[in-house]
């Protein structure tokens, strides 16, 4: 993957800027004060706004970010180790944007809307300002459409809506990428002729990748691409070598480019992986621009950067067109601690947490996902009809069978009813494993989940569970594609599909029992 050098980003600034004409006064040009750490001090710039882009000798491009009384406080985007003091700075009267446009979906880009695929150019003739103000409640409507990601555990107990936020949370290798890459890819599904035909609108996709290794974004790319999800998403890099101030504007870039498609009446899903490192990079910018620290060096707004951002997802109402943008921030935990300073504030602004824990995955659960204390917020409202049906008792008997399972190593004499919601909640947790890059379309996920609920996975070995929901999903397919159709169209259980699917299930289950032997 290409690499974007620290002095080709201020000829990409300079193409951004190329045509905006600027009239320039006595108020408009500055000296360099200070410089060093990527930070530059100005005296002048009177009337310099708060984000603007500012232009300093030899091509080089900073922004504005303290506004103080006889100083401003640019950070520098590239190598600054050409600037001196005493040099002229002028304004561009442009605050910091990027590109947005169809143009972007395919393609890896840097912040500031550069290809880094090797690609050829991006041909994008709108710019859109990093910095938005989010849109007020009158602009917004309830989120009510779901917005599948193919995982069971997600979609059965914390599902996710159109327009919602929901964050992943664990401590580092728990699954929380893999979750987000599932997420997209399951999106595929929504670009299909079908979908289509049901008056599905597709979902398109951002991943935002900050301070993370350039092999890493890479592999995310090629899976992607493997997958067939890459017509329809776009990545935003800002690895761990390039500077504090483009870790800074990553998320924001995603924010743009996702509010692009939801303002044009469509659907976005932006991932932001992940904000515990964007946080680490605001309090650098943050520290070297002198501003107070807060608790853990963190300055005192850090939980204003991430709430304005965030906010940024909503579900527009119908006289805006009824577009949507959601969001699946990740943020990184230390030894599980989900109550650190970071952790807490993103919890407070998100719409439910998907929390991901170690000993859970190094035990085989995979997605790891702590049923107990992960939740959505918007529930039921996101889920469609049949999957509210067969999934409501899930979480319950899931949540039972943590208590009993740590009750019952203390005893040997367990009654026949705490037996037996052991092994039912052992054969649902079998049945929730789901491997990687695999999501699967809701109405099998449904019939998976009526087959757990209904204890019809009970008196089978736990060994055999995977293989009896994957056979019974090829003989469905197979002899009964009707079923499965009915609850994809129609999106509920009537009377008639459940006395169906007890038979179906009924019969493979005799059969299976009786090859088994």
């Amino acid at each position: 993957m290409a690499e974007v050098r620290p002095d080709e980003v201020s000829t990409i600034l300079r193409r951004q800027l190329s045509g905006f004409e600027r009239d320039v006064d006595v108020y408009e040009v500055g000296t360099v004060l200070q410089i060093g750490d990527g930070i530059a001090r100005i005296y002048g710039l009177a009337k310099v706004m708060y984000g603007e882009v500012v232009e300093f000798p030899n091509n080089i491009f900073g922004m504005a970010l303290n506004l103080e009384e006889d100083n401003v406080g640019c950070v520098i985007f590239g190598e600054g180790s050409q600037i001196k003091e005493g040099d002229t700075v002028k304004r561009t009267g442009r605050v910091a944007s990027m590109p947005a446009g169809e143009s972007m979906l395919g393609r890896v880009i840097n912040p500031i809307g550069e290809p880094l695929d090797g690609h050829g150019p991006i041909k994008a003739n709108k710019f859109l300002p990093l910095e938005r103000k989010a849109l007020g409640v009158i602009a917004r409507q309830p989120v009510k459409e779901p917005l599948q990601t193919g995982i069971k555990a997600i979609d059965g107990m914390i599902p996710i809506g159109r327009g919602q936020r929901e964050l992943i949370i664990g401590d580092r290798q728990t699954g929380k990428t893999a979750v987000a890459i599932d997420a997209i890819i399951n999106q595929k599904y929504t670009h299909s002729e079908s979908a289509k035909a049901e008056g599905i609108k597709p979902v398109y996709c951002i991943y935002v990748a900050i301070g993370q290794k350039g092999s890493t974004v890479a592999q995310v790319v090629a899976k992607l691409e493997e997958q067939g999800a890459m017509e329809f998403t776009t990545v935003i890099q800002a690895s761990a070598s390039d500077s504090a101030p483009m870790q800074f504007i990553a998320p924001y870039a995603g924010a743009t480019l996702g509010e692009y498609f939801r303002d044009t009446s469509r659907h976005a899903l932006v991932i932001y992986d992940d904000l515990s490192k964007h946080a680490q990079a605001y309090r650098q910018m943050s520290l070297l621009l002198r501003r107070p620290p807060g608790r853990e060096a963190y300055p005192g707004d850090v939980f204003y950067l991430h709430s304005r951002l965030l906010e940024r997802a909503s579900k527009l109402n119908d006289e805006l067109g009824g577009g949507s943008l959601t969001a699946l921030p990740i943020i990184e935990t230390q030894a599980n601690d989900v109550s650190a300073y970071i952790p807490t504030n993103v919890i407070s602004i998100t719409d439910g947490q998907i929390y991901l824990e170690p000993s859970l995955f190094n035990s085989g659960i995979r997605p790891a996902i702590n049923v107990g204390i992960s939740v959505s917020r918007v529930g039921g409202n996101a889920q469609i009809k049949a999957m509210k049906k067969v999934a409501g008792r899930l979480r319950l008997e899931l949540a039972q069978y943590r208590e009993l399972e740590a009750f019952s190593k203390f005893g040997s004499d367990l009654d026949k009813a705490t037996q037996q919601a052991l092994r039912r909640g052992s054969h649902l947790v079998e049945l929730l494993k789901q491997d990687q890059y695999v999501p699967m379309p809701v109405e099998k996920q449904v019939v998976s989940i009526f087959v757990g609920t209904n204890g019809y996975l009970d008196e089978v070995p736990l060994d055999d569970v995977q293989r009896f929901e994957k056979e019974l999903h090829e003989m469905i397919g197979l002899k009964y594609p009707a079923v499965l159709t009915a609850i994809e169209h129609e999106k509920d259980l009537s009377k008639d599909i459940v006395e169906k699917l007890h038979g179906i299930v009924k019969e493979f289950a005799g059969k299976f029992k009786a090859s088994a032997k």
